[in-house]
């Protein structure tokens, strides 16, 4: 057999070539022998002259009921969240040049030399930081923070999500907790409402909203409840303040400066927490003051005028694994009274109700009123739900033997 020529290969082609247009022009050919989204419902119907084929349904083309829950929850609770303007009178500095004798003589060709200094024209208001805050009565009482609005000499204004601007009094702030409450003057405002119970589940949806950076109000963040009940160490600056955050919301939802203060809603709407601080040294590890702390702030300012902090005086460690190896503890359960790693951070603080009730460092405080101490149980927790002057009997393990102490609750004052 003789080898193909070159120029029947190109006939061939070109044949080829007409061929497969003749089969694409066809006007009622099914574009099914073709068409990239085979198998959808488009597929099996035929084109029209001159039409293109409808696009395919694809999912994910449309917004989920999901997403749609989402929207309409921050949609309801925008107008209730507002950035928070902190000012601060601060002296104006500017420089100015100076003459000055020279030291040199006229050696570098003058006997003057222009020096710069600065000096002081007045003071005037600045702005020196931010965060955030929202409504949780109608009459103007704002959640935040106590770490936003700390200064006693700062001014504060919010920014309401239509526009206005209004000045911000801070009323109270928690002696032992990163809570405060702000209060403007008015009515009819949008309040969110705090989560009547604390069921919480890992993995549940966690909507943040916020002035993040203080720059970008009312920023969303979508994530979920990574953790509960977290003890953290929350600082500021090098040398500043720090606390001790007891029972925590950890949260993926990105959480930056400027959030402090916002709410963490869930998918109803509701607030379940309120953030507070972030791990420096990871991503998308955020933290909120569960909702079970904000509503005894809140109820405590409407009753009282103030916020009353019932504290028992002790320093202590929860039971764990590593606790009870370290300590060799035979119980499972309660609550270590401890001292810290300096000397300012005594097991028993003196003159506290625990200190007047005679417990000490290395009792094991096992139950209060009768309630096992367990993870999901804190010490923390039972003794916020009373109220200063109740009596409360502890069950105390010292030296392997238990006894029975009555404790009188007093008021936290700082």
């Amino acid at each position: 057999m003789k080898p193909l020529t070159s120029r029947l290969l190109f006939t061939i082609g070109t044949v080829s070539l007409a061929a497969s247009l003749l089969i694409v022009s066809v006007g009622n050919a099914e574009w099914s022998f073709w068409n990239p989204f085979a198998g959808s419902a488009s597929s099996s119907s035929s084109v029209a002259e001159g039409q293109l084929p409808a696009p395919p349904s694809l999912p994910g083309l449309l917004p989920s009921s999901n997403e749609e829950q989402t929207v309409s929850v921050v949609e309801k609770a925008e107008p209730a969240v507002v950035s928070v303007i902190i000012t601060e009178e601060l002296p104006v500095i500017e420089r100015e040049m100076q003459t000055i004798p020279s030291p040199f003589g006229d050696f570098f060709g003058g006997t003057e030399l222009q020096v710069p200094r600065y000096v002081q024209r007045g003071t005037q208001k600045q702005e020196v930081g931010g965060g955030t805050a929202f409504f949780v009565t109608e009459d103007g009482l704002l959640l935040t923070n106590k770490h936003v609005v700390e200064d006693d000499k700062a001014e504060y204004t919010v920014l309401l999500n239509d526009g206005r601007k209004l000045p911000a009094t801070a009323v109270a702030r928690d002696a032992t907790n990163d809570i405060a409450l702000l209060k403007v003057q008015g009515s009819g405002f949008t309040p969110l409402t705090v989560a009547p119970d604390d069921q919480l589940r890992l993995g549940q949806t966690a909507i943040a909203i916020g002035n993040a950076l203080g720059e970008f109000r009312n920023t969303v963040s979508v994530g979920v409840v990574s953790g509960l009940q977290r003890s953290i160490t929350a600082g500021g600056a090098p040398g500043g303040a720090v606390e001790q955050l007891e029972e925590i919301i950890q949260t993926d939802a990105a959480i930056n400066r400027g959030n402090s203060g916002g709410p963490l809603l869930n998918s109803r709407g509701e607030v379940i927490g309120m953030s507070t601080a972030v791990a420096a040294s990871a991503q998308n590890i955020g933290f909120a003051i569960p909702a079970a702390e904000l509503r005894r702030v809140v109820a405590s300012y409407l009753q009282y005028g103030r916020i009353v902090r019932p504290y028992l005086g002790v320093r202590y460690a929860p039971v764990t694994e590593e606790v009870k190896r370290k300590n060799n503890i035979t119980y499972d359960y309660g609550a270590l009274v401890v001292r810290g790693e300096t000397a300012e951070d005594m097991a028993v603080l003196p003159g506290s109700p625990a200190d007047k009730a005679g417990l000490k460092e290395g009792d094991i405080i096992l139950e209060v009123d009768g309630k096992k101490l367990l993870p999901t149980v804190s010490l923390l927790r039972l003794i916020q739900t009373k109220a200063p002057g109740d009596k409360i009997t502890l069950k105390v393990s010292r030296a392997g033997k238990e006894l029975a102490v009555t404790v009188t609750v007093e008021e936290w004052k700082e």
